[in-house]
């Protein structure tokens, strides 16, 4: 190897973040040819993950390195959300059996790379693409060992939960997710239900917050809030709610 090369390799190692991907189109902003990351592959310095995307041998990779990467290196809008944004700061309901599910959420057109659908994560990913809220609104940063990923806030990531159920994830575990949350900041939760365009989700929350009496809901703006008009029925043969316009399910009505 020669002495340029070994430069560029250490400057490699020394850009690399432990635990995460590296993407051949960033290394080659380093200055590293495809030529020569193909000699650091074969020579043991590098592990392929994927078309265009390596890691470093030893490390172990976790869907939230290869977040990371998304995030950072291939710069997608996307984050972590739901039921997984909401475990990730410990508010967790349930310990889950199994396979886990990691819920990402993105804008519509967004794409995830063919190596990191292929890859055979430990996990069950789920991407879903909508646009029921802005992308960059209540999104917090999460710090990990060796780097920081984007993650839904409590409270877009309970908005998250009820745009997922009934189908996805079960109204009774969401109503009980959302009792737990004591400390949700109003303001934040006030700003998400005022750009979120799902009619459907807003009344839902809503209809949960109320009926766990959480004091934040008391200090929210409802006239602010367009909350639609017509019934919706979010299952067939529930108890209708006239405050909210909701046919829900008997036993969410009866807690």
């Amino acid at each position: 190897m020669t002495t340029n090369n070994r430069i560029k390799l250490k400057s490699a190692i020394a850009h690399h973040t432990q635990g995460t991907v590296d993407l051949a189109s960033w290394l080659e902003q380093l200055g590293i040819s495809h030529d020569l990351q193909k000699h650091y592959r074969k020579s043991g310095w590098m592990e392929s993950v994927g078309t265009g995307a390596m890691k470093r041998p030893g490390e172990e990779l976790t869907w939230q390195g290869a977040l990371y990467t998304l995030q950072s290196q291939a710069e997608l809008p996307l984050h972590a959300g739901a039921l997984t944004a909401l475990a990730l700061q410990g508010f967790a309901h349930y310990v889950r059996l199994g396979r886990q599910t990691v819920y990402l959420f993105s804008p519509i057109k967004t794409r995830l790379p063919a190596w990191f659908r292929k890859y055979e994560w430990l996990e069950l990913i789920v991407h879903e693409r909508t646009s029921f809220l802005p992308n960059d609104s209540g999104i917090t940063d999460l710090q990990l060992p060796f780097f920081s990923i984007r993650i839904s806030s409590p409270e877009r990531a309970m908005l998250e939960c009820l745009y997922l159920s009934p189908d996805t994830l079960n109204l009774l575990e969401c109503y009980q997710l959302l009792e737990g949350l004591t400390t949700l900041r109003p303001q934040v939760v006030q700003d998400l239900l005022e750009q979120c365009r799902s009619i459907r989700v807003k009344r839902l929350f809503l209809y949960m917050a109320e009926k766990a009496g959480h004091e934040w809901y008391r200090r929210l703006d409802h006239a602010k809030l367009n909350l639609g008009k017509g019934a919706r029925s979010i299952v067939k043969g529930g108890v209708y709610v006239e405050k909210y316009a909701l046919n829900l399910p008997e036993e969410l009505v009866k807690l």
